[in-house]
């Protein structure tokens, strides 16, 4: 039987690109995936050649286009989510980048926020966007690449170029330059967007000097987003939904009531909670971003960043080579005891919340000579959670408690993971029967917009729950890991080299 009204959903992650084409029902039709190459130029530099970014989108949705078509499948939509706050900026006339983009992850601006933070904006940066300055976020990284690349401010400011995040730069490129457009999560993340009016902000865009005539139009979630350019696929597509790749997990687990929160496992960890119609201050330094525009209703969320989670295990994998494959690290740390006294802190990339040392660095504490590969395992997987539980911490502080975390992410594929965060954080865990919620959050928007969901209550009696995870770890043990944590963090912070 023919398969009508599938959604391509294009998730164009950190490590890689994605295309997964769900059938109206959430169940998966075709999926496909490709890495490709990071660059780290300099100290705490992170960059994507743009062509990479592009080539490697476009060759998973064709694979996944011919897969679904075999089935007998036709696409009714796309919907794009990304990685969020990573920066480009091109030339209008020919969509060519003028340098890398720089990632998300990148801290090359961290003196720069440090300058602006010194003569006074954090209040208005604050006030406006509910973020810090900070280089993760995508506004300093514009101003590096007009400061440095040759030319670029002049032809920034005779309307030349472009800057998009990475939806607005793949929405460029396959509407064939037709549509400049963003959605209102991927803009609350740029330092430049004001969250209570929705619009670009000129104060903002004065304090960071970044010409308006670069930014994207702001669109809700579910929006028109143009059509795929002919002959780009063997037929035009509408792009119907877009969504920052942790609103569109926080979508994809239905987290639409007020107390919703959802934590995804991907190159990093986020957590958010749904707080409604208001944005909520924090006074423990999470950042109040917008969850969602949905027919013209906008919730916030609280949102906990760590900057390394799964990237933790691939750098097992690729920098110090002691595993082949992700999956073999759970064998590894059920082979450990619990007292192994191990702690990786993967400040790989500074660290996030609720610290924010855009300086700090990687460490481990408790070597000794019987330290193996198994450790080091573990204490990455351990790191994770550890993290998380910083971050529940500080929701705590701000007077939210849940009583159940819905995960997802690659990581929680691994049972043991999704049982030692329950036990660390001493709550319910919540594991989806769909895992790229992502990728399904995407496609939920996109269908709303095209008519295949008529609500958010529809959407929300189709979530499935796969496992459920209750915590069985002692309180003694659970402290005395929080207290080790706790000491790693503080020798990480004090170490200046």
């Amino acid at each position: 039987m023919p398969l009508e009204n599938c959604i391509l959903s294009i998730d164009q992650g950190t490590t890689s690109s994605r295309a997964i084409v769900f059938a109206p029902d959430s169940s998966i039709v075709a999926s496909t995936q490709q890495e490709f190459t990071q660059h780290y130029p300099n100290d705490g530099w992170v960059e994507h050649d743009p062509e990479d970014i592009w080539s490697t989108t476009l060759n998973v949705c064709k694979q996944a286009i011919a897969q679904a078509t075999e089935k007998g499948a036709t696409i009714a939509a796309i919907g794009v989510t990304n990685q969020r706050e990573t920066t480009l900026v091109w030339d209008k006339k020919t969509g060519k980048t003028i340098y890398n983009a720089i990632v998300w992850q990148d801290r090359r601006t961290a003196e720069q926020c440090r300058t602006l933070q010194g003569a006074g904006h954090l209040t208005a940066v604050q006030e406006r966007t509910g973020l810090l300055l900070d280089p993760y976020f995508s506004a300093s990284k514009i101003t590096w690449i007009l400061d440095n690349v040759e030319g670029a401010r002049q032809k920034a400011e005779a309307n030349e170029l472009a800057f998009g995040t990475v939806d607005s730069f793949l929405i460029w490129r396959l509407t064939g330059g037709k549509v400049h457009a963003t959605d209102v999560t991927n803009a609350s993340r740029t330092n430049l967007f004001n969250i209570h009016s929705l619009c670009w902000d000129q104060t903002l865009l004065d304090i960071f000097d970044v010409p308006k005539s670069m930014l994207p139009e702001v669109k809700e979630c579910a929006d028109d987003f143009g059509s795929t350019l002919e002959g780009l696929f063997s037929y035009s597509i509408p792009i119907a939904g877009v969504a920052g790749d942790q609103q569109a997990a926080s979508i994809g687990q239905c987290c639409f009531n007020q107390g919703d929160i959802k934590s995804t496992y991907g190159t990093g960890c986020f957590v958010l909670l749904n707080t409604g119609e208001k944005a909520l201050v924090s006074k423990n330094k999470l950042l109040t971003t917008v969850a969602y525009t949905i027919k013209g209703q906008t919730h916030y969320a609280l949102e906990g960043s760590i900057f390394i989670a799964g990237a933790a295990v691939q750098w097992l994998r690729d920098g110090l080579k002691i595993i082949e494959n992700a999956s073999e690290t759970e064998a590894m740390a059920r082979s450990i005891p619990d007292d192994h006294g191990v702690f990786l802190v993967p400040a790989f990339a500074g660290l996030g919340t609720p610290y924010w040392a855009p300086d700090a660095r990687g460490a481990i504490f408790g070597l000794t000579r019987a330290t193996s590969s198994a450790h080091l395992a573990r204490a990455a997987l351990e790191s994770v959670c550890l993290q998380t539980s910083d971050l529940l911490k500080a929701m705590s502080e701000d007077g939210v408690s849940p009583e159940k975390l819905r995960v997802d992410g690659g990581m929680v594929a691994n049972s043991w993971v999704c049982q030692f965060l329950a036990g660390v954080l001493n709550v319910t865990v919540e594991r989806p029967k769909v895992m790229e919620t992502t990728a399904l959050g995407a496609a939920y928007l996109a269908g709303l917009q095209v008519g295949i969901y008529q609500s958010i209550t529809e959407l929300t009696s189709m979530n499935k729950i796969d496992s459920h995870f209750e915590p069985q770890m002692d309180v003694i043990k659970r402290q005395k890991l929080l207290r080790g944590w706790a000491s790693a963090i503080q020798s990480t912070l004090g170490f200046k080299p």
